[in-house]
């Protein structure tokens, strides 16, 4: 059966994503641009998470939403579990919690919206998935408040000009969150180009219902 070919495609993809995601956001860019420090706004992990949308939006796409739910929670399990081997727990556990909550919202959009625009589905539900998804991860990860999650990490909490270039000062996580979904949101956008590309390739298996 073509569904039982694609699924362990599908759960290996996403494990891989989150899996090198937990442990690329541990690690700040180095350099500068136009005079703004990149340590200050981005980390490497938020070049690497949004594919996992595209994963999931494929899989939503060719089996439905009861498909695309199998494969993220197959990809919590292995994903998470590997990543306390990768990163550290409270890291880990905040990429459980915001990686669910934002994959899980994504699926309904995505299905409320598949027929429509072709690209409507793919970019509303990754932009706001990925909008919940940053908000949970960085609070979870860095927030003084969430400590009883694990120690907090100092130069995440030390102040510093919000995205490096306002005068107004912020915990330096603030400005990562902020830079992170300015990525994500540019991803989202070039990851449109892949999901169009595959979409003659991929077909729906079967007539989907809303859910």
């Amino acid at each position: 059966m073509l569904k039982n070919r694609y699924f362990p495609i599908y759960v290996a993809l996403m494990t891989l994503v989150v899996v090198a995601s937990n442990f690329l956001v541990q690690f700040p860019l180095n350099g500068e641009i136009a005079g703004i420090q990149l340590g200050d706004i981005l980390t490497w992990g938020a070049f690497t998470y949004p594919v996992a949308f595209l994963i999931t939006d494929l899989t939503n796409r060719q089996f439905g939403p009861t498909t695309a739910r199998k494969v993220v929670f197959a990809g919590f399990v292995v994903g998470i579990a590997l990543s306390f081997f990768t990163s550290v727990p409270r890291i880990a556990i905040a990429s459980g919690s915001a990686y669910l909550a934002g994959q899980l919202l994504d699926i309904a959009l995505f299905n409320r919206l598949r027929r429509q625009a072709w690209w409507r589905a793919p970019l509303v539900g990754s932009l706001v998935g990925s909008a919940l998804d940053t908000v949970m991860f960085f609070s979870l990860s860095f927030a003084a408040f969430f400590v009883f999650l694990g120690a907090n990490t100092p130069f995440a909490l030390e102040q510093a000009p919000i995205l490096g270039i306002f005068a107004t000062e912020a915990p330096r996580w603030i400005s990562w969150a902020i830079g992170d979904f300015s990525v994500k949101v540019l991803v989202g956008l070039v990851m449109l180009l892949p999901y169009g590309a595959l979409m003659n390739v991929l077909k729906p298996m079967q007539p989907v219902r809303a859910a």
